[in-house]
C-alpha cells in the first residue's frame, strides 16, 4: 500500500519510485550483438502473404538432440508422419555419421517410401571420405540433395579450426567441388540432384565474410535457370533480437549475386526464446525457406517450431500448405518418436491451450460462441459458424479446425496423458483410446517404469494393456466371464437382456431391463451385487469390411470407483457388454 503524502492522498507510483538494483551477475563477460546498418531497410513494412518452402530436420537435427536417438521403427514413423502432413523437403539424416543413419536412408529409398514429389536431404561435413559416403547413401533416389556445412564464425576460426579466413573459405569451395564430383560419379540420370550450403554460425560471422564464402561456393556450383542453390544461413546459436536477424537476411538478400537462382533458407535455434519471431521476420526480409522441427525439438533450447510457424500462418488466413487438422495425432506420433512430451502450454497443441480457468474468460468465450451461432442463423438457412470469420474471445483459432473442441479440452485439462503410449496402441493395435482412458492407462505404465526403470517396449505396453483390460484364456481373471447375450425390445421401447455368464466360477443366467443393452446389463448385474453407473461411452471400428471388429470403451462408476473397460468384438452390442465386464472385473481385481 502506498504511503499518504502531505495532503493525505496516496503517493503515485512513477518511474522515480520504482528503482531496479544492480545485480552481482558478471555481465562484463558478455558483449552486445552488432547492429546492421541498413538505413533504408524494407522488411518492417512487409507482410507474409504465402507459405514459404518448408524443410523438416526432425530426423537429423531433431534426432541428434535426443537422449535416446530414434530406433529405425520410430524414424520411419516420423518420416511417414512428415510425408502425410505435406512436407516436400525432409532432411533424413547424417549418413556418414554411422551405420544407423546410412541404413535408414537406404531403407526408405529401397522400400519405395519416398513419394515422387518429396526431396530427401542428407547432411555432411566438408571432408572427402564423408562426402563420398553421404552421396553413396542416395544411390537410386528420385529426388535428393546434399547439405554441406562448415563453421565460419571468428571464434570457430580461432579456437576450433585455427585457420584463416582464406582457409575456411577454401574448405567450403573444396567441399562443394567434391559433392559435385561424387554426385556425377555415383548418381545416375534418374536422380534429380540439388545442393545446399550453410556457413555455420552465420549469426556470429561477419556479414561480408559470409557473403564472400557463399559467393565462392556459387562460383563452383554455378547456379542458373533450372539449377538453383540453397544457401542456408543458420542461427546455430541465437544471438540477437529477431529484428537484427531480419536485418542480416535483408543485407544478404540484397548483396548476393545471382539472387534469382538462390533459395535463401532460414535455420533458427531458440537460445533467446525468439526463434519463431526470427523466422517470420527473416521471411519478411527476403528469405524463401524455413528449416525446423515439429514442436521445436532440437539441441539446447531447440530448433524453430514448424507447427507454431505453420499455425501462425493459418490463424492469419494464409494456407500453410501443411496439414495440421489432426494436431493431437501429430503430437502423439512426435512424442512416441522423440520419447519426449509436448508441454501442456505449447502453442496450438498443448492440453491447456484452448482452456480458460478464469470465470470471466469462460463467460466471454461462451458469449462469443453464442454470438457466432446467432450471426450464422441471421444470414439464412444453410449458413453455419464454419462459414463465418472466426471471432471468439480468447481463442485465436477454432479448436475444431485442428481436431479439438472446447468442451473436450476442458475434460482433460487437469492432467495430461502419455502420447507415446496412446500412439503405440493406435498404430499397432488400432485402438483409439478416449483421452481420459489414456490418462488412466498411462498411470499404470508410469507405475511400472517407476518400479522397474528402463524403457517399456511396444510389446510390453500391449502385454500390460491386455493384462489390465482384456483377460485371455491364458490369463483369466475377474468375477464375470461373458458367454452369450440376447436382447429383445418391447413395444414401449424397453430392452430386455438375457446373459449367460460365469459369475464367481458358477454358470449363471442374468436378466435385466433398461433403455438399451448397456442399461439392461447394469440392471442384470445388480442381482449379483454390482452397483454400476454409466459415465461415458464411445466406440469405433478397427478395420473395414464385413469381418471388421468394433472396440467399445465404457467409463463406469462401480461401487464408488471410476474405471474404464474395453470390449472388442465383431458385434457392437457384444463389444459394449464386454467393455462393461472389463470395468466390473477391474473393480474387484
Amino acid at each position: 500500500m502506498s504511503t499518504p503524502n502531505a495532503v493525505g492522498r496516496p503517493t503515485p507510483i512513477t518511474a522515480a519510485t520504482v528503482r531496479q538494483r544492480p545485480t552481482s551477475m558478471p555481465v562484463h563477460k558478455y558483449r552486445p550483438y552488432e547492429a546492421v546498418e541498413i538505413p533504408d531497410r524494407t522488411w518492417p513494412g512487409n507482410r507474409i502473404t504465402k507459405a514459404p518452402r518448408w524443410l523438416s530436420t526432425d530426423l537429423r537435427d531433431g534426432n541428434q538432440a535426443l537422449i535416446d536417438p530414434m530406433s529405425p521403427a520410430r524414424k520411419r514413423a516420423m518420416f511417414d508422419l512428415l510425408v502425410s502432413m505435406g512436407y516436400k523437403e525432409i532432411e533424413v539424416g547424417f549418413p556418414a555419421s554411422g551405420e544407423t543413419d546410412f541404413a535408414f536412408v537406404r531403407s526408405i529409398i529401397e522400400e519405395g517410401a519416398i513419394p515422387e514429389d518429396v526431396t530427401i536431404s542428407v547432411l555432411t561435413q566438408a571432408r572427402e571420405e564423408l562426402i563420398e559416403r553421404t552421396v553413396e547413401s542416395l544411390r537410386g533416389a528420385a529426388r535428393a540433395s546434399v547439405h554441406l556445412y562448415n563453421a565460419t564464425a571468428p571464434t570457430f576460426r580461432r579456437v576450433v579450426f585455427r585457420g584463416s579466413k582464406e582457409q575456411i573459405r577454401q574448405i567450403a569451395v573444396d567441399g562443394t567441388r567434391l559433392v559435385m564430383e561424387y554426385a556425377d560419379k555415383i548418381l545416375g540420370d534418374e536422380t534429380v540432384f540439388g545442393y545446399q550450403y550453410s556457413p555455420e554460425i552465420f549469426t556470429d560471422t561477419e556479414l561480408d565474410f559470409a557473403l564472400e564464402v557463399c559467393e565462392s561456393v556459387m562460383d563452383v556450383w554455378q547456379p542458373e535457370e533450372g539449377r538453383e542453390i540453397i544457401l542456408n544461413l543458420p542461427a546455430t546459436v541465437e544471438r540477437s533480437t529477431p529484428s537484427t536477424h531480419a536485418d542480416r537476411f535483408e543485407w544478404m538478400s540484397r548483396n548476393l549475386s545471382r539472387r534469382e537462382y538462390v533459395c535463401l533458407s532460414v535455420h533458427p535455434h531458440n537460445d533467446r526464446g525468439t526463434a519463431v519471431a526470427a523466422a517470420e521476420l527473416a521471411l519478411m526480409a527476403g528469405a524463401d525457406r524455413i528449416e525446423g522441427c515439429l514442436f521445436g525439438q532440437g539441441e539446447r533450447t531447440g530448433n524453430v517450431d514448424l507447427v507454431t510457424l505453420g499455425m501462425n500462418l493459418f490463424s492469419q488466413g494464409v494456407d500453410p500448405q501443411i496439414d495440421f487438422s489432426q494436431i493431437d495425432e501429430i503430437r502423439r506420433t512426435a512424442e512416441y518418436c522423440n520419447q519426449m512430451e509436448v508441454h501442456p502450454r505449447h502453442p496450438y497443441v498443448g492440453d491447456l491451450v484452448y482452456t480458460s480457468f478464469s470465470g470471466s474468460h469462460q463467460d466471454a468465450i461462451k458469449k462469443g460462441f453464442d454470438a457466432m451461432e446467432a450471426d450464422a442463423a441471421a444470414q439464412g438457412p444453410g449458413v453455419t459458424v464454419d462459414d463465418l470469420e472466426w471471432a471468439v474471445p480468447y481463442l485465436p483459432i477454432d479448436p475444431k479446425d485442428v481436431g479439438r473442441s472446447y468442451e473436450a479440452v476442458i475434460r482433460v485439462n487437469s492432467q495430461s496423458g502419455k502420447g507415446g503410449v496412446a500412439y503405440v496402441l493406435k498404430n499397432d493395435h488400432k485402438l483409439d483410446l478416449p483421452r481420459r482412458m489414456q490418462i488412466e492407462f498411462s498411470k499404470i505404465i508410469q507405475a511400472k517404469t517407476d518400479a522397474e526403470g528402463g524403457e517399456v517396449t511396444p510389446r510390453e505396453i500391449w502385454g500390460i494393456f491386455e493384462d489390465e483390460y482384456l483377460p485371455t484364456p491364458d490369463n483369466a481373471w475377474g468375477r464375470i466371464t461373458l458367454r452369450s447375450a440376447q436382447t429383445s425390445t418391447s413395444s414401449d421401447g424397453t430392452d430386455t437382456l438375457t446373459v449367460e455368464a460365469a459369475v464367481d466360477g458358477a454358470e449363471t443366467v442374468l436378466t435385466g431391463t433398461g433403455n438399451g443393452p448397456i442399461s439392461a446389463f447394469f440392471d442384470a448385474l445388480a442381482a449379483v451385487g454390482v452397483d454400476a453407473r454409466l459415465l461415458d461411452y464411445t466406440e469405433h471400428t478397427m478395420s473395414e469390411g464385413a469381418s471388421a471388429q468394433a472396440a467399445s470403451y465404457i467409463e463406469c462408476a462401480i461401487d464408488g470407483k471410476v474405471l474404464w473397460g474395453i470390449g472388442i468384438d465383431a458385434n457392437t452390442t457384444r463389444a459394449s457388454l464386454k467393455a462393461v465386464v472389463s470395468a466390473v472385473n477391474r473393480a474387484t481385481r
